[in-house]
């Protein structure tokens, strides 16, 4: 029997984001989040087999991501639908790093984007959730693994992350981006040569 699974990696960022994300007219991309991971007991005590990650992140990617249709919603709905009244996101970007499945994400403009971009305006951490659909197989006491039959639905911005060091910027290389990103850098590297 097929059930909803959902999974959540936390997000982080850095104080300079804060001023940006109150501007709504402005693209906010959180780059570099990790999305998901491989072989690895999460939270909700899920283990998802490589290859079955693997080939639901490409689906995703060519499907979803490539058309510019990879919504996600604010909040972790009991639902394998997308309601679009609740977007807030966008994956752009996604790939894989090892055993990681990694994207970047746009922050809408819409009124649950808004309220992502508030959250982050005052400092609050956020996490991204996977959902699909799937079955699992107990492994252990506390360990169950995905099955053949998953199918990968969306990614989610949510409170509370279940893949362990999923924060925004919490992981290795990860940032945000916002228009004012590659300016800030430019005055940095100018001030760092005539110090």
């Amino acid at each position: 029997m097929k059930n909803l699974l959902v999974e959540y990696n936390v997000i982080e960022y850095g104080k300079e984001l804060l001023t940006e994300a109150a501007d709504v007219t402005k693209p906010l991309m959180l780059k570099n989040v990790l999305l998901q991971r491989a072989e690895a007991k999460n939270q909700n005590g899920r283990v998802y087999p490589m290859e079955i990650l693997q080939r639901e992140a490409g689906m995703y990617k060519e499907n979803f991501v490539a058309q510019r249709r990879a919504l996600g919603e604010l909040d972790h709905p009991e639902s394998p639908v997308v309601n679009l009244k609740n977007v807030c996101c966008n994956v752009t970007e996604l790939w894989f790093e090892g055993k990681d499945v990694r994207g970047n994400i746009e922050i809408l403009s819409t009124p649950s984007g808004n309220i992502v971009r508030e959250l982050i305006k005052n400092n609050i951490r956020l996490g991204v959730s996977s959902r699909g659909m799937g079955s699992v197989r107990q492994m252990g006491e506390s360990t169950v693994e995905v099955q053949d039959d998953f199918n990968l639905i969306c990614f989610d911005i949510v409170s509370n992350p279940s893949t362990h060091g999923a924060f925004i910027n919490e992981s290795k290389g990860s940032q945000i981006i916002t228009p004012y990103s590659r300016i800030d850098s430019l005055i940095y590297d100018f001030l760092s040569e005539i110090k």
